[in-house]
Order: C-alpha cells, then structure tokens, then sequence
C-alpha cells in the first residue's frame, strides 16, 4: 500500500547560532547539526505500569529500555492531571492559569499558541510532525493541523479504531488498533526527515491507556491469567484520613464503578495491555531509528499527560493531587549525553511545563520570557542537581469542593483545601512524600511538623501570588486568586460559588 499524508509547504532552514548544553555534546559534535527529537506521550499512565519504576508485576521492556539508556525522572509531576490542560501546557511551557486553557474554562488563544515548541521548530527549519490525541482547540485554527508539516492527529479523545481517526486511516488495515498506528506514523516522518535531509520534532500522543478500556487483542495473552500486587495504599480504608472535599468528585466513587474493589485483577490486566502496546509503539520507533543510522542524533523524551490512581485511598482516575495521579512516568535519553547508557536516575522536582523550554534549548532555539518551566538539560549532565525548589499543582475542573492548589518541593507536598460548607470546613494537608511516598499520613496537626508547615504554606502562598499578578484575564481564572487564598475567610469568597 502506498503512503499519502498531506506534507504542508515548508519552511526554509533559519541558520541558528546552536546554544545546546555542552555537556551533552563532545567538542567534535558540536554545532555540527542539530538533534532529531522525539516527543511520546501517553495518556492516563501511571508510575507502576512501568517495569524500571519498581513494579515487577509488568512487561514494559522498550520503556525500561529506554529509562536505563537514559535517564530515569523519580519526581515528575504534571501540574494539571487532566488531558486537555496537561497538554497545553506541555505545548507551551506554562501553568494552566497562564494558557487559559481546560475544560469548563476555555480554549487557548491564537497568541498562546504562537509560542509553542511546535511553532517554534517548524520556524527555526525542522519537519515538525504531530499524531494522537491533540486535545486542545485553538480559537480560529482548531487542531493546528496546518502548522506542522506531518499530521496524524484528531479531535476530541480520537478513536480506538484505528479507522475511525481521519488523518491515520492509511494505517488502519495493517493496524486496525490505533496504538500501533502511531509507531507507524513515527516511522514514516523518521523515513521522510531522512529523504529531505532535515532535523525533525516527532510528537505522539497516545490514546492508550486511557478509557474506554479497550486493548488491542493482538495482545490479549500477555497479561492472561495474571494476578497483580496491590499497592500497600490500596482501598477504602487507606483513605479515611484525607480531606472530605477530595471525595466529593468522581474520582471517588469511581472506585466501585470500575470495579478495582471487586475485580482488581482483571481491571489492572486490561490498563496494562493498554500501556504494552504503547511500549511496542515505542519499540517500532527506536527500531526506524536503527534502521535509518539517525540514533545517535536523535532525543527520545517518554511521558503521560498525567497519572493514575488504579484504586490508591479509595479511589480511581486523575485530576486530585495524590501521588498517583499528579507523578508521571519520565525518561529521556540523549545519546550524545555523558549520562547516556549508565542508568542513571533523577530525584529532581520536575513538571510538564518542563518539555517546551526542553525541546526548545535541545534545538538551539531561544526560550520565550513567558514559559514558566526550565530546561531538563542540565539534569542529564547531573542527575544529582535540581532545577526548581517548588512547583505549583493545578486543580480547578470539576466538582467545586475537589478544585485546589497545592505547592510541592521534593520532600513536601502542601495542599490548601479552601471549601466549606455545613458538611466540611477548610482543611490542609502536608505529607512528607519524599520519605511516605503512599500519603499515609498527614503531618498538617502534628506539633514536631510544625516548622515545615509554616515554611510550605508560605511557599503556597508565593505559588498564588504568581497566579495573581500572571492568570489571564479571560476564561475564568481570575476568581481563584481570592477561592485559594488561605487568609481570606469564606464569607470573604462567598460571592464567587454557592455551598451547599
């Protein structure tokens, strides 16, 4: 069968005065030509459906390969664990108060997004190519498909069947599931970069893992039969002591719904084929690289729009500040890299908001003022070093009472629940999640804590600071500068939401 996907006009190459970290270049590499890159993103993965995160339950060998070839990220957080603003501030570099963009709030500016790495690339000279779940809107440009030179990409949450995705139809008779139609895509922009002679920025998002929970059956013997470990937080009981207002959501009952208190087994059997198929994708993909003689050139960054909670506390899906669900999956290999090939991890605190300003230095070009994220390159010189003291994490979608903001360092985890009602009052909590990883314990009351309260809320409070002087004006994001404040009563924010 032969290939057609549209090739937009492209650009001719900017000659660029290259700034890459030279730690990861050798003096004879340098400036010589700038780096392939290659963005891969799921949907909905957690930290313990990866094999080199610990977990001896699951199949991952081409992740795991790719972590021990690189470098393996222990602290990384999505700073919104939701699909549509995890991605836009991936695409972007920013806080979610700063894109404007998620749901129940709004879509993203045209001038947003004239600033993301994609545009960017494509301006500087790479073949710039996107596939997967876009998950945004543009005001007046909708998906953007114009703006890269290779398109695999739809709207909405896109289809399992490979069939129904519009622009990846060309794949669907060889790979009917839509996973596997990505490694193809991948393969043919790594094959089409290679016959025009140009660096490329190749981005997928993945479908997989998330819902409807439909795995591809090419792949139903791999977990059949299987019984999987429960995480020593599992259920109902090991959430008693977190806040009421983190149970008011979804996430909550979605517990039973999907059934991890009944048929654990089963359901966690299914969401693992679903990121084993990811993990071919990603097999396929290093293997064109191989085979187009480019790997040595070419930086694979591997993550998730956001966690997932798989039954943690309680409870099930993303969007609360839990570990399941704010930490991600993180690893990126730069073959040029002192770091490559020694298995080397990272405890640095590191966000979404990382991968603009990231991508962009990789390829020599400048970082905009306005991204809020840092580039990840010096950690892959020096695992051992940080890159930020704290970072914010974003909730304000969905049911009122689970909307919050929390701040993070790389020992603690503060969270200001500013709800009441006549059922709950204002809560905080704090755990030490660099030693209790789990959040078994809320350290808010305890006396001997006392110091490290004061400290965090004070780092909380500079978090909302920022969001005060820096939310767009638009889409509904003013408000929460006065919802979160902690020294503002409720009766002072009664006239932004109504308690029931």
């Amino acid at each position: 069968m032969k290939i057609k996907y549209r090739l937009n006009q492209l650009k001719p190459i900017v000659l660029l005065s290259v700034n890459l970290a030279l730690c990861c270049m050798s003096p004879a590499a340098e400036l010589k030509e700038r780096p392939n890159i290659i963005y891969l993103m799921a949907d909905d993965q957690s930290v313990g459906s990866v094999g080199c995160y610990g977990n001896p339950d699951v199949k991952t060998p081409n992740m795991d390969k790719l972590g021990l070839d690189g470098v393996i990220f222990d602290r990384h957080y999505n700073t919104t664990a939701i699909c549509m603003a995890s991605r836009a501030s991936v695409f972007t570099g920013m806080y979610e108060y700063k894109t404007g963009t998620n749901f129940d709030h709004g879509n993203m500016k045209a001038e947003v997004w004239s600033k993301s790495y994609p545009v960017l690339l494509r301006e500087a000279g790479y073949l710039t190519a996107f596939a997967g779940k876009f998950g945004f809107t543009v005001d007046g440009k909708g998906l953007c498909e114009n703006d890269f030179d290779m398109w695999g990409g739809g709207a909405g949450q896109t289809s399992y069947q490979t069939a129904k995705n519009k622009s990846m139809q060309q794949y669907a008779a060889e790979y009917p599931h839509s996973t596997l139609s990505y490694g193809a895509f991948g393969k043919d922009v790594i094959r089409e970069a290679v016959k025009q002679k140009k660096p490329f920025c190749l981005s997928i998002s993945f479908k997989a893992p998330h819902h409807p929970v439909t795995p591809d059956p090419k792949f139903d013997h791999i977990y059949a039969g299987k019984t999987f470990s429960k995480p020593a937080n599992f259920g109902r009981k090991a959430g008693e002591h977190l806040s009421e207002q983190s149970k008011q959501g979804r996430q909550y009952p979605r517990f039973q719904e999907w059934k991890y208190d009944t048929d654990y087994d089963r359901v966690m059997a299914k969401y693992y084929q679903l990121v084993y198929a990811v993990d071919v994708a990603v097999g396929m993909i290093r293997d064109e690289l191989q085979a187009q003689r480019i790997a040595g050139n070419t930086i694979i960054i591997y993550t998730s729009d956001n966690g997932y909670i798989c039954g943690a506390h309680g409870y099930a899906s993303k969007v609360l500040p839990m570990e399941e669900s704010s930490r991600a999956p993180l690893m990126i290999y730069d073959p040029r890299c002192s770091s490559a090939g020694r298995q080397l991890r990272t405890p640095a605190l590191t966000g979404n908001i990382d991968f603009a300003p990231t991508i962009l230095e990789l390829a020599g070009v400048t970082v905009p003022e306005n991204m809020d994220g840092c580039s990840l390159l010096p950690l892959l010189k020096n695992p051992a070093a940080d890159v930020r003291e704290q970072m914010a994490f974003i909730n304000v979608w969905g049911e009122l009472p689970t909307q919050s903001l929390t701040c993070l360092t790389k020992d603690w985890k503060y969270t200001y629940w500013w709800y009441g009602n006549n059922k709950m009052t204002p809560t905080e909590e704090l755990f030490h999640v660099a030693k209790e990883p789990l959040e078994m314990t809320n350290q808010a009351n305890n006396p001997e804590f006392a110091s490290v309260l004061s400290s965090m809320r004070a780092k909380y409070d500079k978090e909302l600071d920022r969001w005060k002087q820096q939310a767009v004006s638009y889409n509904n994001y003013q408000q929460y500068g006065t919802l979160f404040d902690r020294n503002l009563s409720l009766e002072m924010k009664s006239h932004l939401y109504k308690s029931e």
